[in-house]
Formats: C-alpha cells, sequence, structure tokens
C-alpha cells in the first residue's frame, strides 16, 4: 500500500475573459480569443465548483468516461494548446507596452496548495497574482501534473501498467515544467509567487512521481510472487533514493520560497521512511536465505527502530506504517526463535550491518507540448 496526497489538484483560480481585455484587429482573432476564454472557463468552473453541468453532460463531453479526472485531463488538453499558441503570439509584440498592459489587466490569479499560509486563510484561499502569461502556464501544467497522478491512482490496484503509466506521464510534466518554462519565467517576475512556480517544487514533484510510478511496478512483482527478496530490497531503496533526491531538490530551493506545508513535507519523509522499513524487510528476508540469520535480525532492529522515531501524524498514513511495522516485527520474532533454538548466531549492530542498494528503473514520459495554430492580430 502507498501512501496518498491527493492535495495537489485542489487549486483555485480567479475567472480571465480574454477578449475583455485584449484587442485584436479582426474577428477572427476575436473568436479565437473567444475560444480561449471558453476553455478557460471550464476548467474555472470545475475547479472552483460553480460548474452547473450535470454528471450526465460532463461524461458526454469527455467521450463517456466517468472518472472526474479524465474529464479534467481533457478538459486541460483542450486548453493548454490554445493558451501556448496565444502566449506564442503575445512573445512576437512582447517589446510593445500596450501587451504588457493588457496582460497586467487579465489579472492572472491562482491560489497554492503547497504554501503553508494557504491553511491559515480563514477567508478562503490566499491568491497570487503574477503578470506573466507563463504564470498562467505554469499554474495550468502545475494542475495537469496534479490531474494525472489523481488519475493514476484511480487505476490501483486494477491496472498497474497503466496507473505507472501515468504516473511517469506526471512526472514528465513536472520536469518540463522545472527545466523548460520555469527557468525562463524566473528572472522575469519578482513577485511573490506560489511554490508551485518554482523550479525546487517542480523538480521535487518530478521525482516524488517517478517514485510512486517504481512503487506500482513493485506492487505488480510482489503480486506475481517471481521476483527475489534481493531484487524487491533493491527497488524499494530505489524508491527511497528517488524520495531523498526530492526533499534534496526541495531544499534547494529554500531561497526561492520557504513556507512549504508542512503536510507535504511529512509525506515526502514519511515515504521515504516506509520504503526504507520495506528495503531493509526484503534485505533481511535475503540474508536470513543465504544463512546469514544473525546478520538478518540485526538489520530488521535496526530498521525498526529506525521507523518508529518516523511514525507520521496523519491517521491513514499511520496505519499503512503500523501495519508495515507489524509485518516486520512478525519477520523479526520468526528470525529470532529459530535463531535461538537452531543457530545461535551472534546479532552484529550498527556499523556492522550491512545496507542494501538502489536500483532505479523507472524514467519519465516526456511531455510533448501541443501548440494550435490560431492567427491573432492585436490592436497595437
Amino acid at each position: 500500500m502507498m501512501l496518498q496526497y491527493g492535495d495537489l489538484a485542489k487549486l483555485k483560480t480567479k475567472k480571465i475573459v480574454f477578449e475583455d481585455v485584449i484587442a485584436v484587429r479582426d474577428s477572427v482573432s476575436l473568436e479565437h480569443l473567444k475560444e480561449l476564454s471558453s476553455k478557460r472557463r471550464v476548467i474555472e468552473d470545475s475547479i472552483n465548483q460553480t460548474s452547473f453541468i450535470t454528471e450526465a453532460i460532463a461524461r458526454e463531453m469527455s467521450g463517456g468516461s466517468t472518472s472526474r479526472w479524465e474529464q479534467e485531463r481533457l478538459r486541460l488538453e483542450h486548453y493548454l494548446p490554445l493558451l501556448e499558441n496565444f502566449i506564442s503570439h503575445a512573445d512576437t509584440v512582447s517589446i510593445n507596452s500596450q501587451i504588457a498592459w493588457w496582460i497586467s489587466q487579465l489579472k492572472i490569479q491562482w491560489s497554492s496548495v503547497l504554501s503553508s499560509s494557504s491553511f491559515f486563510n480563514l477567508t478562503g484561499p490566499k491568491f497570487f497574482q503574477v503578470d506573466n502569461l507563463r504564470f498562467e502556464l505554469v499554474m495550468t501544467l502545475f494542475l495537469y501534473g496534479a490531474i494525472l497522478r489523481e488519475r493514476a491512482l484511480e487505476f490501483l490496484p486494477a491496472d498497474l501498467k497503466q496507473s505507472a503509466f501515468i504516473f511517469r506521464e506526471a512526472a514528465g510534466v513536472f520536469h518540463y515544467l522545472a527545466h523548460e518554462v520555469l527557468p525562463s519565467l524566473h528572472p522575469a517576475i519578482s513577485a511573490e509567487r506560489p511554490p508551485e512556480a518554482t523550479i525546487s517544487v517542480n523538480s521535487a514533484m518530478s521525482l516524488i512521481c517517478l517514485a510512486e510510478a517504481q512503487a506500482v511496478y513493485i506492487r505488480k512483482a510482489e503480486e506475481t510472487g517471481n521476483t527475489g527478496f534481493g531484487v524487491l530490497a533493491k527497488l524499494h531503496h530505489g524508491v527511497a533514493e528517488l524520495l531523498s533526491e526530492a526533499i534534496g531538490a526541495l531544499n534547494s530551493g529554500i531561497g526561492e520560497y520557504k513556507a512549504i506545508a508542512s503536510r507535504f513535507l511529512e509525506f515526502m519523509s514519511s515515504c521515504k521512511a516506509l520504503h526504507d522499513l520495506r528495503s531493509q524487510t526484503y534485505f533481511a528476508k535475503g540474508l536470513k536465505n543465504d544463512g546469514q540469520v544473525g546478520v538478518a535480525i540485526g538489520v530488521l532492529c535496526n530498521a525498526l527502530i529506525s521507523v518508529k522515531r518516523k511514525l507520521p501524524g496523519e491517521d491513514s498514513w499511520k496505519t499503512v506504517f503500523t501495519k508495515e511495522i507489524e509485518n516486520s516485527e512478525d519477520t523479526l520474532r520468526k528470525f529470532e526463535y529459530e535463531n535461538e533454538f537452531v543457530w545461535h548466531e551472534k546479532i552484529p549492530s550498527g556499523d556492522e550491518l550491512p545496507l542494501p542498494q538502489g536500483n532505479k528503473i523507472v524514467k519519465i514520459e516526456p511531455y510533448q507540448p501541443k501548440k494550435w495554430e490560431r492567427e491573432l492580430v492585436f490592436k497595437i
């Protein structure tokens, strides 16, 4: 069982009507702006929970899908290519001060799900306004990646292969944000921004999604029962290494944004601790099979002491931890009983204990942005 953090898709945004602010020279350009606004309005209504569309209509609009997250995914995939097209046209005349003024009048505003301040605002979510079209692209893509994560979870446990693939897709979206979109945005704006619009957070999110994808592959391997303890130990340790890299990426950007929600930080550290324990448990089973019962006992004792110091506060996560600890303790009791009556091996501790090696087998599914060509002629 995986720990789950589903708040990432709970972003909110304020209404934007492009044609009310941007002046164009012809009716064709005006219709394209209206199309852009229309596609965004569907997303606004959905994430702000102001939509009056019935479930039947939503299902019909999404080609028959009953999944809320698949419907959200399709809405974003209809909006993003139009947004990319709009940005490319705006870039061609970006030196014009009129364009800059129009963009400021759009008042692009998004809330945050990762800012610690977002959880203490009794009047509603705090909105961040950044007068840059790429801020709109960043937040929309972050929402897209978050929705892909939710969609990946929907496939568990029925279709593990599809779930892992979509986690890798989400990793690709966050990687694209961190390496292609945000570097150009960072020097262009100095205003306060949400953590979702920082390189460090998106780098961390890409690694988290990869860790989740590998966890799904491990689950499939565990279900088949054909994978040895040593391999499973390496794979779980690989997940822990990916999460350690994610924590490092987040810490590297502490100057970008300091107020990250503590629950998100606990999620990362808890996931890492959980997979560390699973890795050590499989590692101990492999050592025992190789006749190193004393070493196996030492490894398990050390792992259990460590993980019990890292119990998360959230009940659903704590339940997963408790079950995992009980399983490992049961394994330890069996090893100790056998050692007491059969092997009588010395139990090493501390620096004498071996460590499992990690193996990372997942890669991102690269995000390929689409742009639907629409001619826009601005009145400047």
